[in-house]
């Protein structure tokens, strides 16, 4: 009979997420476009889907800007206007591409702290300290080539926001976050009309300046 040797069991140690929270505020160096799908037109959608085969095609309506354009911008619970928090998270996650860093670890290490929710849809939300929302009309081309008018919400530069980030310290320098959020308001903007945006090159908005400040330590 042969002797069988035991298993050899390893163990791993994982130490806990070493988290920090940076803030800091943002000062727009060029206009901020807010493109918020429409809550109204997403239910007509549902309503019309949910119908299937019986779904039929109207005839198009007169479109109102004014509502539109209001219907664009997020709103908290509480009324005040605000930024996707995932704007900047996604810019930052994709700015990590200009220093060949993983995007997929970014992923899991840099956080945007909510200051409250859109009060139609929950979108997590970053307040706009400064700046108030005007009506801009523009053209927008459709998949199929189609030239349309479109109306948004548009703040002037200088609008102004307070963005608290959590991130890793296993994986990020505080510099290196300051740094990466400087990317994006240099290279990748946010809102529509953004540099990176994923359907064209855009026109140069969302682009911003943030100054560093305060810190939350995790663990030493």
């Amino acid at each position: 009979m042969k002797k069988v040797k035991a298993t050899e069991q390893k163990t791993v140690d994982i130490s806990a997420p070493n988290m920090r929270t940076i803030e800091t505020t943002i000062t727009g160096t060029s206009p901020y476009i807010s493109n918020k799908f429409s809550n109204r037109i997403k239910q007509g959608m549902i309503e019309d889907q949910s119908k299937g085969g019986e779904a039929k095609r109207t005839k198009k309506t007169a479109k109102d800007f004014d509502k539109l354009w209001k219907e664009a911008v997020h709103y908290s619970k509480a009324g005040w206007a605000g930024i996707p928090a995932t704007s900047f998270r996604q810019g930052m996650i994709s700015a990590c591409r200009l220093i060949n860093f993983k995007m997929t670890l970014a992923k899991m290490s840099i956080f945007i702290e909510p200051d409250g929710f859109d009060a139609e849809d929950g979108t997590p939300l970053v307040k706009i300290s400064k700046g108030t929302f005007k009506k801009q009309v523009a053209a927008v081309r459709a998949k199929d080539g189609t030239l349309l008018l479109t109306a948004r919400g548009y703040l002037d530069p200088g609008w102004q926001a307070n963005v608290r980030i959590t991130y890793d310290a296993d994986q990020f320098r505080e510099e290196s976050v300051a740094n990466l959020l400087l990317r994006v308001g240099k290279q990748v903007g946010i809102g529509a009309g953004r540099p990176d945006s994923k359907t064209s090159s855009g026109i140069g908005a969302g682009m911003f300046l943030p100054q560093m400040a305060k810190q939350n330590r995790g663990r030493k």
